[in-house]
């Protein structure tokens, strides 16, 4: 069964989070035909480990400030800041340091699982989310 609306909610505001920290190579997969235990798998990735930590703390905060508040159920690997899962059921966050994103490749091993499309809201042009054109003054 395809990721749910509730899943995909989390994992949306869980990549605009990471995002917003300036994580890097940021997917979201629709592993829910293929796991019963979640739907959705976020991936993003960071240069360094305070970063990492950065990006993780920012997704906890927004996801506990959505209207339906969701805090992870579990929460691994923040000691060494090299790859942080945090668990919210719906959807599990891995924030890896980049040498981990590209050594063990999540999207690859995944590659089976439809994406769910994620653009960055600070990329979207002006006039695409809804604002005035960028020429009117």
């Amino acid at each position: 069964m395809p990721a749910s609306e509730r899943a995909r909610e989390l994992a949306l505001a869980a990549a605009q989070a990471a995002a917003d920290k300036k994580a890097e190579n940021i997917v979201i997969l629709d592993v829910g035909d293929q796991l019963v235990i979640t739907d959705a798998f976020v991936l993003a990735a960071a240069p360094n480990e305070r970063q990492v930590l950065a990006i993780v703390d920012a997704i906890e905060e927004r996801l506990l400030g959505l209207p339906e508040k969701a805090k992870p159920v579990r929460r691994e690997g923040e000691r060494a800041g090299r790859w942080v899962l945090l668990d919210y059921v719906d959807i599990v966050v891995h924030v890896q340091h980049s040498e981990e994103r590209e050594y063990y490749a999540l999207d690859r091993l995944w590659k089976d699982c439809p994406t769910i499309p994620f653009v960055d809201r600070d990329l979207v042009p002006v006039e695409a989310a809804g604002g005035p054109p960028r020429d009117a003054a």
